[in-house]
């Protein structure tokens, strides 16, 4: 099993270690409710070094780039971020990512941790057609750190001692500290404001502990996978290998709007144009439970007595103390309103199809969807 350069900072934390993605990963420190919780009153600290991340470097970065992705890379300004799916020619997501341009020639990505291996291979399947270019996997010699929550601007700025508050929503930049260059953007997975910060992995125990000593009388805590989770379902952001994967594409889902037909041909274009102009047979929807229960992943749906999908995620909702989930069902099931029934083990529990997200905060810095 894989180690992020946090792992012994998670094992004197007294984590919950698990297996995730070939990687030994924090579930939680505490409880995974206390952690949720923590994040939406002021802020936690995620150990993601777990995700993939690119380097796409040369004068056929961009083109390459444009070329994989169904959003439309041409509208970044320089250290702009974009969320998009990769597609493969029927559509489907091989992955979900994020673009940053760093330049005109350099742009880095973050993919899931996964597909790393399948991204990568994906990239330099394409990328003889648009030379010059260089893509380097960087995972190892970098980490990722996640800092969310209401009070994460005002922690990193103390910890830093630089001007972080001054990034708008999807951007990034650079800063000095304790002389490297960190990249710092405003992006998250929580529904929360917040950052994601590349450090060189030698510095990564170091930049941790920075940011937990200053955010200590902001209410700052480690916070794992568990609570990750749960965030992100509350705010509806996708979970590769749970809500997509490479059968369903991004018009089923709630990234429908990723899909810029009008920026000319990438992989998936056509497949997703026929789909469009034929309709949807199904779709992805946020149900609340009305019975006791909690749904879980790949539990059916039924309409009645007809089984119409399955749930793609599911929890309780710490935020709203409500049991919610998402689920991919046949498209004339859909309507919100609707009940419908979740089989859990060997009985059916009564819920409803509701409005998404199930949690919005007042201001949107850092929503993995920002549009």
């Amino acid at each position: 099993m894989k180690r992020t350069p946090l792992y012994d900072v998670h094992n004197k934390l007294n984590a919950k270690m698990v297996e995730f993605h070939d990687y030994l990963m924090p579930l939680q420190y505490g409880s995974i409710i206390d952690e949720h919780l923590q994040v939406r009153k002021a802020a936690g600290l995620f150990d993601i070094s777990h995700m993939g991340r690119f380097e796409v470097s040369g004068a056929g970065a961009f083109p390459l780039i444009q070329h994989l992705i169904t959003n439309d890379a041409s509208r970044l300004a320089v250290n702009q971020a974009i969320y998009s799916p990769l597609c493969n020619e029927q559509g489907g997501f091989i992955d979900d990512i994020l673009v940053y341009k760093r330049n005109e020639n350099r742009f880095l990505l973050v993919v899931n941790s996964s597909n790393t291996v399948k991204d990568l291979e994906w990239f330099q399947r394409h990328a003889p057609c648009y030379q010059p270019v260089k893509i380097a996997n960087v995972t190892e010699q970098t980490s990722l750190i996640a800092l969310q929550g209401p009070h994460s601007g005002h922690i990193l700025e103390t910890a830093l001692n630089q001007p972080i508050g001054r990034l708008q929503t999807f951007y990034a930049d650079e800063f000095a500290w304790d002389g490297v260059l960190l990249t710092v953007s405003r992006t998250g997975y929580t529904g929360e404001d917040g950052f994601e910060i590349w450090a060189d992995a030698n510095h990564a125990v170091k930049l941790w502990d920075v940011i937990m000593n200053s955010g200590e009388r902001d209410g700052l805590k480690p916070a794992g996978l568990g609570s990750r989770n749960t965030l992100r379902l509350e705010a509806c952001l996708l979970l590769y290998g749970n809500d997509m994967d490479e059968t369903v594409t991004p018009l089923e889902t709630t990234a429908s709007w990723t899909v810029k037909f009008d920026k000319g041909d990438f992989i998936g274009r056509e497949a997703l144009l026929r789909q469009r102009e034929c309709g949807l047979a199904r779709k992805l929807v946020g149900f609340e439970m009305i019975d006791r229960g909690i749904p879980r992943h790949d539990y059916p749906v039924f309409l009645g007595s007809e089984a119409v999908g399955r749930v793609t995620s599911g929890s309780f909702s710490p935020s709203t103390n409500k049991n919610v989930g998402l689920c991919l069902i046949q498209s004339q099931a859909a309507q919100t309103g609707n009940e419908i029934h979740i089989q859990i083990r060997d009985n059916k529990y009564k819920a409803r199809i509701v409005k998404t997200p199930f949690y919005t905060r007042e201001i949107t810095h850092g929503h993995k969807y920002t549009k």
